[in-house]
């Protein structure tokens, strides 16, 4: 699904330059649920905005599905994003204005949205449990409800990739485990790669994968 060869990122801070992944070379199966784990600073979440292609690499190649991330254009990388890959954020990124049908529909407003699709938006907000919200605005849900707002956008593009940036640092036990079960149904019902990073290992269930980054690499190589 998704090879990473020898990738390098460096960022500048002022004067000084700082280097996120150094030389990461790892492989993420197709269909598998993979958590990316470490201490702060290790290169985390810069390889998962790398994957997403909301960054490049300094150096290196990320090939997805047989196609180098490298060599997109602008307008490739878009459609990539909007088409192939779903992202769920701890901070959920929903509108404050909108209510959570068309924050699922964030995507595609722009294009303009057929009834077909608001329609099929509002069959995933049911099937997340949220059938009796659909005209509620973010600040009358919870951060369980929100979340899995988040997560109906992301399964409304059925999509290649699901990358998610610590999506239960701000939920209580109950409300992660159920945001776990929905990024399994995710990757069972519809054949979705999904990579999570997370401090927190307690949802890792035996035959994940598990990729452990120190230092900008992969833990032991």
């Amino acid at each position: 699904m998704i090879e990473v060869t020898g990738v390098v990122k460096t960022y500048l801070r002022g004067s000084t330059e700082v280097r996120a992944l150094r030389g990461l070379t790892c492989h993420i199966p197709p269909a598998a649920l993979t958590f990316i784990v470490g201490p702060s600073g290790s290169g985390k979440s810069s390889l998962l905005y790398l994957l997403g292609a909301l960054d490049r690499p300094s150096s290196g190649e990320i090939v997805v599905q047989g196609r180098s991330l490298s060599q997109f254009d602008r307008r490739e990388r878009d459609l990539y994003r909007r088409d192939q890959v779903g992202f769920v954020f701890q901070n959920f990124n929903l509108l404050s204005n909108l209510n959570a049908v068309d924050n699922v529909l964030v995507p595609y407003l722009p294009q303009g949205v057929s009834r077909e699709r608001r329609s099929e938006a509002e069959d995933l907000l049911r099937h997340v449990g949220l059938g009796d919200r659909l005209d509620h605005r973010p600040s009358q849900l919870s951060g369980g409800e929100q979340q899995r707002v988040a997560i109906a956008r992301a399964l409304l593009k059925r999509p290649l990739l699901i990358l998610a940036d610590e999506p239960t640092g701000e939920l209580d036990s109950e409300s992660g485990a159920e945001v776990y079960r929905y990024l399994r149904g995710l990757r069972d019902e519809q054949g979705s790669t999904v990579v999570v990073v997370t401090h927190d290992q307690s949802h890792i269930q035996p035959g994940d994968n598990v990729l452990t980054l120190r230092d900008g690499r992969l833990a032991g190589a």
